[in-house]
């Protein structure tokens, strides 16, 4: 199964990071570091994913691919 797509950058103007999910619209939260931006977004996406549930509301599927890919073998 794909999951979405999580991007954590560096805020000069907010002074902190930010992760969000480009699939999921809105979803985004601030940290001090990127382990924090990235515990926060996680918990975002289950609140976001949740919630869409409840109030019936379409939920999209991953489309976006991570810059970075493991491969096995």
């Amino acid at each position: 199964m794909k999951d979405y797509h999580i991007n954590i950058f560096y805020s000069d103007e907010d002074k902190c990071y930010v992760a969000d999910i480009p699939d999921l619209k809105f979803c985004s939260v601030f940290g001090k570091t990127p382990d924090e931006a990235l515990k926060q977004i996680k918990i975002a996406k289950k609140l976001w994913l949740m919630t869409a549930r409840k109030e019936g509301k379409p939920i999209p599927k991953p489309k976006y691919r991570p810059a970075i890919y493991q491969t096995t073998g």
